[in-house]
């Protein structure tokens, strides 16, 4: 891809994606504790102050669909307090909250509000039905499956599903298309008789603008999770953290045993803007792929820490050097031990890092943003449509 000319797309495809997301409910509930009385707010006023937020994918994609031409909207389906507020806004009713009651302790009688997800569908298929988008593009596979888009059949002309974590039970023969950023997920999807294609992650350019200058305070740093998806990188992080200065943010911290070391650096979770600081933050990042992964990397990380700026240790893997050239824009290790001896050095050797760290930032900036990514999906949607 090096040296890729930038493509002009015909703005009169008229093409539309209606891009469905969730979120993480600890970061909702973080988010409208952040601003207070915002659940009250128009529904375009709580759109504009999560996306701005920065969390997960934001808009990146539907703002850099715009750029090429193309009509886009974003959905965040799980998000209680904005789906409604649409709802109300558009004269959709939602189910009212069903109360149960239950015996607390065994005798005491309690009353609770029972979780109900009905709005979420109806309220997302009324956004479907006045939309009418021509691809609806669900990074939501858990949520969104095959009986959510029977019930929008001919609303919409190709549903695509991007998906590039452990896999759920949910139907998904109703998808036209399912696109990951890990090959062996590719082709296991094609196993299932699926449409496949491999779309990888990116970066968003314009979080740059927002970035405070640092002194690099932590010498590593580490922003993911710590749960059983990923067993093969904690006992590295725990060694890292026994000799270095090391600061982890994150999830999963509960399944350690008490005993680890993680728990003395760990700092809670982090989201947005501030997790590309504590990124940006960093003379070197710590990263490790979930062990489905197998041997391919795929990661946001390998793209959020290049494009802040900060030089990325990385475990090795066999298509690496498709997206990056390892020892020039990145630092591979192969092993617990290679990982704390590279940490080392190139914590003692300042400029081998910076000038590492620059030609990471380069590449991604040149070959790994959401822009360019955003040329690639219009590609493959147009073979699809």
């Amino acid at each position: 891809m090096a040296g890729r000319k930038i493509k002009f797309f015909r703005k009169d495809l008229d093409m539309k994606f209606l891009i469905i997301n969730t979120d993480y409910p600890k970061f909702s509930h973080w988010l409208y504790a952040q601003h207070s009385g915002l659940e009250k707010q128009s529904y375009e006023q709580q759109y504009r102050i999560r996306m701005d937020g920065l969390f997960g994918t934001a808009d990146f994609f539907s703002s850099n669909l715009k750029k090429l031409g193309y009509d886009a909207w974003d959905v965040i389906a799980n998000s209680e307090p904005m789906q409604k507020q649409w709802g109300r806004e558009h004269g959709v009713s939602s189910e009212k909250d069903r109360w149960r009651l239950r015996l607390r302790r065994g005798f005491v009688p309690w009353l609770y509000r029972e979780d109900n997800k009905t709005w979420l569908y109806s309220i997302l298929a009324e956004q479907v039905k006045a939309y009418k988008p021509d691809v609806i593009y669900s990074m939501a596979m858990e949520t969104i499956g095959d009986e959510f888009l029977q019930s929008v059949k001919g609303y919409y002309r190709l549903a695509v599903v991007q998906h590039a974590a452990p896999l759920s039970s949910c139907g998904l023969s109703e998808y036209d298309l399912a696109l990951s950023s890990l090959p062996n997920q590719v082709d296991y999807f094609r196993g299932q008789g699926m449409r496949a294609e491999q779309f990888r992650l990116g970066f968003e350019s314009r979080i740059l603008k927002s970035l405070s200058p640092t002194n690099k305070p932590f010498d590593i740093v580490f922003v993911g999770g710590l749960g059983k998806y990923h067993r093969q990188g904690v006992c590295t992080l725990e060694e890292l953290s026994k000799k270095y200065h090391v600061g982890v943010w994150g999830y999963g911290i509960e399944g350690l045993s008490k005993a680890s070391p993680i728990h003395h650096v760990f700092h809670g979770s982090i989201w947005g803007l501030d997790m590309y600081q504590v990124l940006h933050n960093a003379k070197l990042v710590f990263n490790r792929h979930l062990d489905i992964s197998g041997d391919f990397a795929n990661n946001m990380r390998l793209y959020e820490t290049t494009g802040v700026g900060s030089l990325l240790l990385t475990d090795e893997k066999k298509n690496l050097s498709e997206i990056f050239s390892p020892g020039r824009e990145v630092i591979t290790y192969r092993n617990m031990e290679e990982c704390l001896e590279l940490a080392g050095y190139y914590l003692m050797h300042e400029n081998e890092r910076e000038a590492v760290a620059r030609a990471g930032q380069e590449r991604t900036l040149r070959e790994h943003t959401w822009y360019h990514r955003m040329q690639e999906l219009i590609d493959i949607v147009e073979r699809y449509l």
